[in-house]
């Protein structure tokens, strides 16, 4: 199985208000947010890639700027409670829809990351 990944940044904040009051998440904060997508396929194409031009992925990056880079991503995700693991099962469904062809069917999995320390990830 061959396996490409590309990562994309963004900045934003947020407030996770359903955690008790001395939570600090319960208070409003940002974070620069790393976004990886993960692509597998069994095959390389005639170009020689995974399926996947990391072009072909420009269309997704425009998107998250233009929709989650500093904003507040409670105003963006409305009832979704924006943690790291809904953000990045909330990625992988926008990949898939912006991206061009099929490439979004060889899309496996999405992490999300707040520190360089932390990672969450939705798959397939």
């Amino acid at each position: 199985m061959f396996t490409i990944s590309k990562q994309f940044t963004f900045s934003a904040s947020h407030v996770l208000s359903h955690l008790p009051e001395d939570h600090p998440c319960a208070r409003m904060h940002g974070h620069n947010y790393v976004v990886e997508l993960v692509f597998k396929s069994p095959c390389l194409d005639a170009r020689g890639f995974c399926q996947v031009d990391y072009g072909e992925l420009a269309a997704f990056e425009a998107w998250l700027l233009a929709t989650v880079d500093h904003r507040h991503l409670n105003a963006v995700m409305g009832e979704v409670y924006p943690t790291a693991e809904l953000l990045a099962k909330f990625f992988f469904k926008k990949a898939r829809e912006v991206l061009a062809g099929d490439v979004g069917a060889y899309l496996t999995s999405v992490r999300v990351s707040e520190t360089p320390r932390t990672w969450a990830a939705y798959e397939s």
